[in-house]
């Protein structure tokens, strides 16, 4: 468990980054903001992509349409997450994310967790759960500490 001044103030910021979320169900709104040396290297929220319409504009959720249930078929969804835009936004930037703590309000997902092992992160602090197992075996079978965040 983690419960630092540091830990706070970076899960504050990733409670702040996911109100930008434009996804259409407010429980799934997640952000992510990934720290080296207690400086932030890159945010991420999860929306459409860049020039793609959101959920909100559509005023629907293609998963809950399609009556998807959560933690599955991540592919039918039109938000790309917070962990992988937080990501991506380093590599646009070439940021290099080795040895980096990633802060994110929801425990990554599967796809997320492979993207987290193979950009270099080596912390993941998270506050919310999220039924997917099989992303913590890879995160815990790769190396990275992973830590429930506790007020």
């Amino acid at each position: 468990m983690s419960t630092s001044k540091w830990d706070k103030r970076f899960m504050q910021m990733a409670d702040l980054v996911s109100t930008w979320s434009s996804c259409f169900q407010e429980d799934r709104q997640v952000g992510a903001v990934i720290v080296r040396d207690k400086r932030i290297l890159t945010t991420g929220y999860n929306g459409a992509p860049a020039g793609i319409e959101t959920c909100v504009a559509k005023g629907e959720c293609l998963r809950k349409k399609l009556n998807v249930e959560s933690g599955t078929r991540h592919e039918l969804c039109f938000a790309v997450h917070a962990e992988q835009n937080a990501i991506a936004q380093a590599s646009k930037l070439g940021i290099s994310l080795e040895g980096a703590t990633l802060y994110c309000t929801h425990q990554p997902c599967v796809i997320c967790a492979k993207m987290i092992i193979n950009s270099g992160i080596k912390r993941i602090v998270y506050r919310k759960g999220y039924p997917d197992e099989f992303s913590m075996q890879l995160l815990n079978e790769s190396g990275v500490t992973v830590e429930v965040y506790t007020d």
